[in-house]
């Protein structure tokens, strides 16, 4: 039996930040999609007129949906073809959710989306919907069926997990911009000099091309070996063009609110690297090239005004 519009319609007030939590949870905007129509379809199957506080029961199908995900997940990792990072979402992408505290801001930069990767899955819970989303712990363990206590020891937990030591710089829009412009700057000057001085000397680089892309299964490590590999791949060379199709236009930009270069050929984003900075330098360079993970960056950049490319690679 079709739902009462009401009922519909405070579902869909609700959808933006499932989504937003969900997106945290997985690491994966697809996935993240699938959950939150899956809390639907519970949400639709209920008695939802003797539901008293729809958020929180829709909060609470959501989160234990995605853990089973998580748990699931873990498991498809280990067989996953090279590394694994999260999907980029790009500047204005509603499935970014809110960016108004330094915590929330923190919660969805690409590098912590990575680290969040070490927690267990109720470690992952607690710390998205306390940091992301400011939940207060009486209501985080109503939804986890944990206690208080319980919820703030994970919370403390899962923060001693995600911190790195590395003291993050935020930067606005057009921070960012001038953040990749001097990366990229020095990536096509012909030497390796350049990128290391704006490295941090243990600088990591990863990416992910979920064996449809050619990318190494290993990290580089340490500023010398990222930059050799940055600068490798600007370095002109007609075998990368078939790999990928073509000479991509390369865009600085912003990825889960942190400085990123945007790689496009024709109307599909075939990569994006995304820049942790700190304020030692730049401390990982973090390139997701798996095509199954850039339909929605493709679909946002479609939909964007971008302006003109900052230049033609290769």
């Amino acid at each position: 039996m079709p739902l009462a519009a009401e009922y519909v319609d405070r579902f869909e007030a609700s959808r933006r930040r499932l989504e937003a939590i969900a997106y945290r949870m997985l690491g994966s905007a697809a996935e993240a999609e699938d959950a939150v129509q899956e809390t639907y379809l519970r949400w639709q199957a209920s008695d939802v007129g003797r539901i008293e506080v729809p958020e929180a029961w829709l909060t609470k199908v959501l989160t234990n949906l995605c853990l089973n995900q998580l748990t699931s997940a873990r498991a498809r990792r280990e067989t996953y073809v090279g590394q694994w990072l999260p999907e980029p979402l790009l500047a204005g992408d509603p499935m970014l959710g809110p960016a108004d505290t330094a915590e929330q801001r923190e919660s969805l930069s690409y590098a912590v989306l990575v680290l969040l990767e070490r927690l267990s899955p109720n470690e992952r819970a607690v710390y998205v919907l306390r940091e992301a989303f400011d939940y207060p712990h009486r209501e985080i363990a109503g939804i986890l069926d944990l206690t208080e206590a319980s919820s703030q020891q994970i919370l403390h937990r899962a923060k001693q997990h995600v911190a790195d030591g590395k003291q993050r710089t935020a930067v606005d829009a057009a921070a960012a911009r001038r953040v990749v412009e001097e990366f990229l700057a020095a990536a096509t000057s012909g030497q390796t000099e350049p990128l290391v001085r704006l490295l941090t000397a243990d600088a990591v680089s990863i990416g992910d091309g979920g064996g449809k892309v050619p990318a190494r299964a290993k990290a580089f490590e340490g500023a010398a070996a990222v930059a050799r590999f940055v600068w490798g791949l600007f370095r002109p060379g007609t075998a990368k063009e078939k790999l990928i199709g073509g000479r991509p236009e390369i865009y600085p930009w912003t990825a889960n609110g942190g400085p990123a270069a945007i790689a496009v050929i024709g109307d599909r984003v075939v990569g994006v690297m995304c820049l942790e900075v700190t304020e030692a330098g730049i401390t990982a360079v973090l390139n997701q090239v798996n095509p199954d993970k850039l339909e929605r960056a493709t679909a946002r950049w479609n939909a964007t005004d971008h302006g003109k490319a900052l230049f033609t690679a290769l």
